[in-house]
């Protein structure tokens, strides 16, 4: 990877032997593993030992996730917040493995949409509740930075799944509780 981002410098116009580009080759081939890293991660193996028996039966929400990801696109990238809730149907799930299923599909080529209907869908799959909502609010430097070059423009994306999609009042208390100020 380190010839391809030096040969990548030299076909950008840069000499990658000078001082401040010397182990630049290095530090992007690190910068992009990190940034991929949700490839090697196994939605399950994060999830593993944290699903516990309940009885409980309202809505559970952890809201302003922050999330990070590259854009598949263009390779840049987005970033923002997420939104997610469940109606547990006998399984909880330790609430610190939500933002870690988050990075899981946020570290990875994505575009928005699809990332949102991952996470709500394993959640799915991992609990069978009665129902998951997912929201992403986020904000793409691929539109800002080149392109249209919108710097306002926020990017928001739902998935509800099962008593979020059926039930307008279950969604609503969702959007209500999410919403800023």
């Amino acid at each position: 990877m380190r010839r391809l981002i030096e040969e990548l410098l030299i076909k950008m116009g840069e000499d990658p032997k000078r001082e401040g580009l010397l182990k630049t080759p290095e530090r992007v081939e690190n910068s992009l593993r990190f940034l991929t890293s949700g490839y090697k991660q196994d939605v399950k193996e994060v999830l593993n030992n944290a699903l516990f028996d309940e009885k409980y039966d309202e809505m559970v929400i952890l809201k302003d996730i922050d999330l990070f990801s590259m854009c598949e696109h263009h390779l840049i990238p987005f970033y923002g917040k997420c939104h997610i809730a469940y109606v547990p149907d006998g399984k909880l799930v330790g609430l610190s493995k939500i933002p870690r299923l988050v990075e899981v599909f946020s570290r990875r080529l994505q575009v928005q949409e699809r990332l949102t209907s991952q996470i709500a869908d394993s959640l799915q799959e991992a609990l069978n509740p009665m129902g998951v909502a997912v929201v992403i609010e986020a904000f793409h430097l691929c539109m800002a930075m080149r392109g249209v070059e919108e710097q306002n423009a926020i990017t928001i994306t739902s998935s509800m799944l099962g008593v979020f999609k059926k039930d307008p009042r279950t969604r609503m208390e969702f959007m209500s509780l999410i919403k800023k100020g």
